[in-house]
């Protein structure tokens, strides 16, 4: 019986060689992390070649508003891990891709903007970082001991409900114009849509409307933004 086992499961180990191509090496061979490595390497380039894995330049044909080499990005920050590393490119797993996709639409989420906002957080935070790291040692400047009393008065800042109603009849106006076809607004700040190479082939009045629009929205909240820190004071 014990033999009649082991000749059963000598059998099994032969075959198994023979799924993962490894039947043409030594039998100590056969099975090592080395011969396994190879043969799932083997089988992910096979999986590539019938399209179940897209390389990382090609995620813009999936996903058409991702940015150039955003592979790292989407790993990082959408937590991604059906993903591997071959000869230096990403490659991620076609249906998840969809998957991410079909959710990012879900949500209202621009990926290429998304983008550029959180680099833009991470420029400033690494500059907050740089700073605090060299640190103050001392006074790093002399102010000469005669100059004194010299001030500069400012008015009051305007009534806060002015700002706010302000804020209110430009989102109206985004409403009532239909300016969401060339400006993204969000809760304090507005951005226009149109890239510099398209400007002039748009209707100038109306891109001439949207830019103002863009620039007292955001000069409204950062207004607001004042008023509310000198009261805070």
């Amino acid at each position: 019986m014990e033999s009649q086992i082991l000749s059963e499961i000598k059998e099994i180990k032969k075959l198994l060689s023979k799924v993962i191509g490894t039947s043409d090496l030594p039998a100590k061979q056969r099975f090592s992390k080395d011969a396994i490595a190879k043969a799932a390497k083997e089988y992910r380039l096979l999986e590539m070649k019938r399209g179940e894995w897209v390389i990382e330049s090609d995620i813009s044909k999936i996903i058409r508003n991702a940015p150039w080499h955003c592979g790292k990005f989407i790993i990082e920050n959408f937590e991604f891990t059906n993903y591997f590393t071959y000869k230096r490119s990403l490659y991620f797993n076609r249906k998840d891709l969809i998957a991410l996709k079909n959710e990012l639409k879900k949500r209202n989420i621009n990926l290429e903007r998304y983008v550029e906002l959180v680099e833009e957080q991470e420029k400033f935070e690494k500059k907050i970082k740089e700073i605090k790291k060299i640190g103050i040692k001392g006074k790093r400047y002399k102010i000469p001991e005669e100059l004194r009393d010299i001030e500069l008065t400012t008015c009051a800042p305007p009534d806060i409900e002015i700002v706010k109603n302000h804020i209110e009849k430009l989102k109206k106006e985004f409403e009532e114009k239909k300016l969401s076809e060339f400006i993204d607004m969000y809760d304090t700040s507005a951005y226009l849509k149109v890239r510099y190479h398209f400007e002039r082939y748009i209707d100038q009045d109306r891109l001439k409307i949207c830019k103002k629009w863009c620039n007292d929205f955001n000069y409204a909240n950062g207004a607001l933004r004042e008023i509310i820190n000198t009261k805070s004071y």
